[in-house]
């Protein structure tokens, strides 16, 4: 069978099309959020994978972008509260040669589910969580969530929010995570590109995605997103190139030891400038932190691509390599030993 091909039931194959990982159920989001297009771009990737539909699992917690599984014509399923993180790990743990999806929202993955999530990803699993961050409770009506902005003002917090948002890219890196990443739902092509990049990558990829809710958050991301700001307020990471930015591509971010310092590249060297490397645990770091308002504040554009990407093996091979040692040796065990351990003493 080849790549991106099914087989049919008269043994000739078909080539898959994004339509073939469409279901039939009613799309149930508002008009115009920004699920949607995250949707159309999982669906287009999904062919160009090469994997059989019945080798695709989409997990999701409970929220608004928890309802994916029910539009995606693969294996899912519908999980609970902040918990599509632990289902997909002890799916991948007993059936390693699926490819498994997570789907959450910054509600479901970094309140109730902020324990699952940080143990996934130091974990590393093979699997791949989607972060769809629109800074708010979309599904329960508008209340703040831990990526709401400090100030935030809404039914819960009438006087504006007193807590410090959460980064989600600086907290997978405290996790111990081994493929970070950022896109956004406005730039279809590049979030597919990210999104193929997780997939390839062989352990738990966590992909942070801007999604506009155009009922409860209408335009948070705008400054990214809109081809009037777009070019200075983000800048696009690419592995072993200079960070590059601005209207005309003449802005550059060198550093200053380990301070970034945005430069005009009409003055500046462009020799001079900061190179990406996804292999850099401290540069990624300082990448993570490009948190601020671009606009208004420090003035560091958001970044988005591949933040940190580095090798190390997965949780399941791992603990197969323990289960085919314990088959090895069967035979050779004595339980009496193993229920007492090393820490026996005798009493006088």
């Amino acid at each position: 069978m080849s790549d991106n091909t099914i087989e049919a039931t008269n043994g000739a194959e078909t080539a898959l099309t994004s339509k073939d990982f469409s279901t039939d159920q009613d799309v149930r989001w508002c008009p115009g959020c920004g699920d949607y297009s995250i949707l159309k771009q999982v669906q287009k990737v999904m062919p160009e994978l090469g994997i059989p539909k019945k080798d695709i699992v989409f997990i999701s917690g409970i929220g608004c972008s928890s309802r994916f599984p029910y539009y995606m014509e693969t294996y899912g399923m519908h999980s609970i509260h902040g918990r599509a993180t632990a289902v997909a790990s002890g799916l991948k743990a007993t059936r390693p040669e699926l490819s498994v999806w997570i789907v959450s929202g910054d509600g479901d993955s970094l309140s109730i589910g902020g324990n699952h999530f940080i143990h996934l990803l130091r974990r590393n699993l093979d699997v791949n969580l989607l972060l769809f961050n629109n800074e708010i409770y979309g599904l329960t009506k508008g209340q703040y969530s831990p990526t709401s902005p400090k100030g935030t003002i809404n039914k819960a917090t009438p006087m504006g929010s007193i807590d410090n948002p959460f980064n989600p890219t600086s907290l997978a890196l405290g996790a111990s995570a081994s493929f970070v990443s950022r896109s956004m739902d406005r730039d279809p092509k590049h979030l597919q590109a990210v999104l193929k990049r997780a997939y390839d990558y062989k352990g738990a990829s966590f992909v942070e995605i801007y999604q506009n809710c155009n009922i409860f958050n209408d335009g948070i991301f705008f400054a990214f997103t809109e081809k009037s700001s777009k070019k200075n307020a983000a800048i696009f990471l690419e592995h072993g190139q200079p960070l590059v930015f601005g209207e005309d591509e003449n802005k550059g971010i060198k550093l200053d030891g380990f301070k970034p310092v945005i430069v005009d590249l009409d003055k500046d060297s462009k020799d001079d400038l900061w190179i990406h490397d996804e292999n850099d645990p401290i540069k990624a770091n300082i990448l993570s932190g490009f948190f601020g308002d671009p606009i208004e504040g420090h003035g560091l554009p958001r970044p988005f691509g591949v933040f940190y990407a580095t090798d190390r093996p997965t949780y399941e091979d791992i603990m197969q390599e323990q289960i085919d040692l314990a088959i090895e040796k069967k035979g050779e065990g004595d339980l009496d030993s193993l229920l007492a351990g090393n820490a026996t003493w005798d009493i006088g």
